[in-house]
């Protein structure tokens, strides 16, 4: 066998992206190790019915992990099949019962199984990695729940929300995403031992006299593995399955994307609330040596755009499964599955590492509040004059021409004039004192009850986790 080296070309998920954990689950070794657990329990439970011997089930037991994948390509150069090479390679290592493994069985039979495996595998470290996020996400939540920052709507300032409040939205999309991968989790299938194209005919015959019908050689089998078996298949399980795990990974991604390119927004100097972690010895960039660029969140939003496009590729797979099978999602779904996961393992990671070190400007947020809190306090302003009985009407207009005035100035670099302005106006001093008007215009408690629902938000965390 080959050995690959960065002299020739090696997917980035190789060695770049994800955790070692991840890519083990996604490993040639560890794929033949779960392709030799389903012959294992195929023989085991044939041996229920007589077919296969005590003595060759412990010798396929015996060999199970010396795998040699170095043979099986020998082989596989020969027979130009992957999957017989590496049954191939296990019989010459089990003399007794070599001439027993697969026995019944088609390709499919081994390797869906193992996929739906290795699918629960990645599962479980997925929704590890997504439950420790959202305790991240908790943890500032909790922090910074009453601390205002200017809210941005079109890109422009808005009124003032929460810090807490505005991780509370990622955190409430990412919770769904939580109970959907849960679900998914749940819900995964394999195939089951039923044959060339489903009907598990192979079987039947096989079992003939033996008092043990196909139903149950499946169940025997698929309860030693650990998952259960769809009842109807093709020569392969439904595709559809895989489209439900790409789609709800692609879920996760949107939520993250969005968070990403929001934190990307607020790091940068003309807003200057947020920054990502930002080593004393990293550079930003080879020719601006002041940069810090936010290449976390940038590389998050490059993998999210990545998985998403995996959808497609999913979405044509299943549909065009024709008939009882064809193999044209076999070579795509060598990269589609593992590539995915392992873009959301580096995705989830590095989110945890920005969420868990970023920085909160405080001088920035209170910038941003001293500029642009004003204009959205005027709303307050606003309501109270209409509780005094003024016409709503009217105080708007002379409300948002004090507003136009006070925008150029600030435009221009100059302080925000429209607390004294507003404050001092003779139309709305006959409803309201100035000091009144003032105390209105602090917009650091404009945020309604955004503490309130940043806690809300945070209690169903703190129930699903």
């Amino acid at each position: 066998m080959n050995e690959y080296t960065h002299d020739t070309f090696i997917s980035p998920f190789t060695w770049r992206y994800g955790s070692e954990t991840m890519r083990s689950i996604w490993s040639e070794t560890h794929k033949r190790q779960l392709l030799r657990k389903v012959w294992i329990a195929l023989a085991r439970a044939e041996m229920h019915a007589g077919l296969v011997t005590q003595d060759q089930v412990a010798e396929l037991e015996l060999h199970k992990d010396d795998i040699d994948i170095e043979r099986a390509s020998q082989i596989e150069a020969e027979i130009k099949h992957d999957l017989m090479a590496e049954i191939k390679t296990y019989a010459e290592q089990c003399p007794t019962a070599g001439s027993i493994i697969h026995l019944g069985a088609t390709s499919m039979d081994a390797l869906d199984n193992m996929d739906a495996i290795r699918l629960c595998e990645a599962l479980d470290l997925t929704l590890a990695r997504t439950e420790a996020l959202l305790e991240a996400f908790a943890q500032i939540m909790e922090r910074y729940a009453d601390t205002p920052c200017m809210a941005f709507t079109h890109i422009q300032p808005a009124e003032p929300t929460t810090i807490g409040y505005r991780f509370a939205q990622t955190a409430q999309d990412l919770l769904e995403d939580l109970e959907q991968l849960r679900h998914i989790r749940r819900t995964v299938r394999g195939k089951g031992m039923k044959g060339a194209v489903g009907t598990a005919a192979s079987y039947a015959e096989l079992l003939k006299g033996t008092g043990m019908t196909p139903v149950r050689l499946e169940q025997e089998v698929m309860d030693e593995l650990g998952i259960e078996a769809f009842a109807a298949t093709t020569q392969v399980y439904p595709r559809k399955q895989d489209w439900r795990i790409i789609t709800a990974l692609s879920g996760l991604c949107c939520t993250l994307y969005k968070f990403a390119i929001d934190f990307r927004l607020l790091q940068s100097p003309p807003i200057g609330e947020w920054s990502e972690p930002f080593g004393s010895k990293q550079v930003g960039s080879s020719a601006m040596p002041f940069k810090r660029n936010p290449i976390n969140c940038e590389k998050i939003d490059s993998l999210c755009r990545y998985v998403a496009s995996m959808e497609s590729v999913v979405w044509q797979n299943s549909a065009n499964t024709l008939l009882e099978r064809t193999l044209d999602d076999s070579a795509n779904r060598r990269t589609v599955l593992p590539e995915a996961f392992l873009a959301v393992d580096e995705i989830l990671a590095t989110a945890g590492r920005i969420v868990t070190g970023m920085q909160v400007h405080d001088t920035g947020v209170r910038r941003n509040l001293d500029a642009y809190g004003l204009f959205a306090a005027s709303e307050r302003l606003l309501m109270e004059l209409g509780r005094r009985g003024a016409d709503r009407q009217e105080m708007h207009e002379v409300i948002r021409n004090h507003c136009l005035a006070a925008w150029q100035e600030v435009q221009e670099g100059r302080p925000n004039p429209l607390a004294k302005s507003l404050s001092e106006d003779p139309t709305i001093r006959k409803f309201i004192t100035t000091q009144e008007a003032l105390a209105l215009l602090v917009a650091d408690d404009y945020v309604g009850d955004a503490p309130l629902r940043t806690r809300m938000v945070l209690g169903r965390i703190r129930e699903a986790l």
